[in-house]
């Protein structure tokens, strides 16, 4: 199964996996620009860390050895010095990428340092940068159109994300991913942040032709609950229609919705219907009614229409 976002919403979708099969793979995006991320994306011209590790300590072992080196990964350093708020797990990659030559292989040495399930892999072989396109960014202007650069401005943007595309427009897909993705039996596409993370997989190329002639069957999980600054105002089906304006040529099979987040389903059953895939509808948020993907009741939806 190969699993394909970035952030807490892949994070989500991993630690479900993993319950369902050991054989995952993750593809993370790669376009983080803020925080630590960010910082040793600028002073080393290296893949954003961030998302990465995250994905790897999804993926930890789940004895004593594999939740003390998630703990390391994932601890932040405090204070106010050149040091503060960068992640252990991000200096990590960037060291291991250095010496090794190879994302990849940093990856992989991590993965095995943590005694994890499956891969990790990035999107792409270079950052990316994302532009959007966003109505009423100025007040001023509520219908006028203006670009907005960079993942964290996308993020929090003012206004109505209307579409997004990546800089560079043709970047180089890893070529593992691509691998991954073609060889898979289910791909499996959000949760996330919409514009940020998930939609940018399906614009690397490579990437993109790769989860149009897959085999496997195509899997979107949708969001909980809109998102300001990315999808506010959006119904359920609304992500759904724009990540299909995006890829009009990716096919779908299953599509999973949270029951208790889908107050109409006419509208999502619609357009679920219109890409001919079927709607699961399953309770998969946390009990607590937090608006978080809970993995355990996740496992089980994906497990219902995964397994025979």
């Amino acid at each position: 199964m190969v699993a394909l976002g970035g952030g807490h919403g892949l994070a989500a979708t991993l630690q479900a996996l993993r319950r369902v099969t050991p054989h995952v793979t993750a593809v993370v995006t790669v376009a983080d620009d803020g925080g630590s991320s960010g910082r040793l994306r600028e002073e080393l011209g290296l893949l954003p860390p961030g998302d990465l590790r995250m994905a790897l300590a999804a993926l930890a072992g789940d004895d004593a050895w594999g939740r003390t080196w998630e703990r390391l990964l994932q601890h932040r350093f405090a204070g106010d010095g050149p040091l503060a708020g960068h992640a252990v797990g991000n200096l990590v990659l960037a060291g291991l990428t250095q010496t090794t030559g190879s994302v990849v292989e940093a990856l992989d040495a991590v993965g095995r340092l943590l005694g994890g399930t499956g891969r990790v892999l990035p999107a792409a072989c270079v950052p990316l940068e994302i532009t959007a396109q966003v109505l009423g960014h100025d007040p001023a202007a509520a219908d006028a159109l203006s670009e907005v650069r960079g993942q964290v401005a996308v993020a929090t943007t003012p206004g109505q994300v209307v579409a997004v595309a990546l800089d560079p427009v043709d970047p180089p897909a890893c070529e593992e991913a691509v691998e991954a993705v073609l060889a898979a039996d289910w791909v499996v596409l959000g949760p996330g942040s919409w514009f940020t993370s998930v939609l940018p997989h399906l614009m690397v190329p490579e990437l993109r032709a790769a989860l149009e002639a897959t085999r496997a069957s195509r899997l979107v999980a949708l969001n909980l609950v809109e998102q300001p600054g990315e999808t506010e105002g959006f119904a359920p089906e609304t992500h759904l229609e724009v990540l299909l304006a995006h890829a009009p040529h990716l096919a779908l099979e299953v599509v999973v919705a949270d029951e208790a987040a889908v107050v109409d389903s006419r509208g999502l059953m619609a357009a679920v219907e219109a890409c001919g895939a079927r709607l699961v509808l399953a309770p998969v948020a946390e009990s607590d009614g937090s608006p978080r993907h809970d993995p355990v009741r996740l496992a089980a939806a994906y497990a219902s229409v995964m397994t025979p």
